[in-house]
């Protein structure tokens, strides 16, 4: 079977949906593509929580696991955006918990593993226990042709990306034509989505501003527990789902209380995507899939 025919069948229980701002991503600009891939995504696993939020916090990782292991097709690469774990006052139980989460995910039969930090993980010490496990929160790598963009919007304690970090990513730009594919990936979103529940970053607007002049940016993130896409002038936002609880709608409630746990469908609102990468047709899809594994 065909792995396009794979994802139309897909679909149909996964929930699939057609990252629009991706399409066309490097058409007509000449930039090499070097094949088809796709990576899986997953986001805000906060482990280390417990409350009522999700009674079955201790396994809804692994059976997460579980359920990226039994994909047909195994990813090119995992990419976690960010919230690997629960936040902690004390630095011991913060590195118990960092400790753990990299034992887990250590499960995963794709050994390319790509993190960074969520708030809960890194802004209570400007992501000196999270560096200690996994090394840089921000960076880049390429594959296949595409720039990918890791930025930390989270070890700041002011929810910013820091001055020497946008100097960093205006020099890194600075090397790539106008018409490369980069895909950005981070914890916050870069636009003001609802600053008063902190579903924001700081200076957001002057990321933008240096992607801007870039005709094929997509950006990914976490952070919001639920699937969201926005536009801001020719550059798609899409979030991902929790692993942990679902969140409210943006701006629906004064608080960003999590949803109730519903016992009937315990993992509803949960889950985790792939993104699909077309070479031939330099299109993106982007399929959702539910937190339990396969039988």
């Amino acid at each position: 079977m065909q792995r396009r025919d794979f994802l139309t069948l897909s679909a149909l229980g996964g929930g699939a949906v057609f990252l629009s701002g991706l399409a066309g991503c490097a058409h007509g600009s000449g930039y090499a593509s070097e094949g088809s891939f796709y990576f899986v995504q997953l986001s805000d696993t906060h482990w280390g929580y417990k409350g009522p939020a999700n009674p079955d916090a201790g396994v809804t990782l692994r059976k997460a696991v579980a359920a990226v292991n039994a994909l047909p097709e195994q990813p090119d690469f995992i990419f976690f955006t960010g919230d690997l774990t629960h936040t902690t006052d004390d630095p011991d139980e913060r590195r118990r918990r960092l400790t753990e989460f990299k034992s887990i995910i250590g499960d995963l039969k794709v050994r390319n593993i790509r993190l960074i930090p969520g708030e809960h993980d890194a802004s209570l010490d400007r992501g000196t226990a999270y560096k200690e496990f996994f090394g840089d929160t921000y960076y880049t790598f390429d594959h296949k042709g595409i720039h990918f963009i890791a930025l930390d919007n989270v070890s700041d304690p002011g929810g910013l990306v820091d001055e020497e970090q946008l100097a960093w990513l205006k020099a890194d730009l600075a090397k790539l034509d106008k018409q490369a594919p980069i895909v950005v990936l981070t914890h916050r979103p870069l636009f003001d989505l609802v600053p008063k529940w902190d579903w924001a970053t700081r200076n957001g607007a002057d990321v933008m501003a240096a992607l801007m002049p870039y005709q094929n940016v997509t950006v990914f993130y976490g952070h919001i527990h639920q699937e969201h896409h926005h536009m801001t002038a020719h550059i798609p936002h899409h979030s991902a789902k929790s692993l942990i609880f679902p969140l409210p709608a943006p701006g629906s409630q004064d608080k960003r209380t999590p949803l109730p746990w519903d016992a009937a469908h315990p993992y509803q609102g949960l889950g985790f995507r792939e993104v699909d990468a077309e070479a031939a047709s330099h299109t993106f899809k982007a399929t959702e899939f539910p937190v339990v594994a396969s039988s």
